[in-house]
Order: C-alpha cells, then structure tokens, then sequence
C-alpha cells in the first residue's frame, strides 16, 4: 500500500513589531535618520501625510527591494514607521505624533535639511 501524506500549508501571518511610544529612544531616532536614504524616505512619507507603499515612498525608483526591506525595518524599529500588511503589499506611516510625543519638534526639525 502506498500511502500519500497530506502536506499541511500554514499560513503565517506577518506580525511587525513596533516599539512602544516609550520606547522610542533619541538615539534610535538618530541612528535610523542618520542614513540619507532612510531620511528621503521620512520626509516622502511625512509630505504624503497618509499610509505609502514601500516602493512609493522610496527616494529612487530603480532600489532593490531588499534594500528598501532593510530600511524600513530600521526605521520600524527605531519607532518611526508603522507597517502593516494589507492583502499582499506593506502600507507605511509616520508615527509624527508618537515621535512628536517623545521629543517635540525634532522631527520637523531634522526634515528642515532634507535636500
């Protein structure tokens, strides 16, 4: 007898971690903002005002998605983006007022320098 094993599919549904408004530290802010793509991709999201796809909010169009992968997870879990998955594709915010909360007017401030 030969005995075909059923294969269980799982769907895993992806969880992002986002710290705490607490958690967010200057240094980590600082870190996160010190790379300049990271920084256009802020200052994309933050003249948007809304929820931006990943590849939307990127500073140039041609960036590998891995790339652009690793700079958003820097900037989530440095507490400045908020992912979440809708359908297939990742929609991102700005936490201004989480960052706004923790340190007032630095993000503004920053973004004045922006090229």
């Amino acid at each position: 007898m030969n005995y075909v094993k059923r294969q269980r599919i799982l769907t895993l549904m992806v969880q992002f971690v986002h710290p705490a408004t607490e958690d967010i530290t200057l240094a980590g802010v600082l870190s996160a903002l010190a790379d300049p793509m990271r920084l256009r991709i802020v200052s994309n999201l933050l003249q948007k005002n809304g929820c931006m796809s990943c590849s939307e909010a990127a500073p140039c169009p041609d960036i590998a998605k891995s790339t652009l992968s690793h700079h958003f997870r820097i900037l989530r879990e440095a507490g400045l983006v908020r992912t979440s998955k809708i359908g297939v594709g990742h929609r991102n915010i700005l936490r201004t007022d989480d960052i706004e909360t923790r340190f007032p007017g630095l993000l503004n401030r920053i973004l004045e320098f922006v090229d």
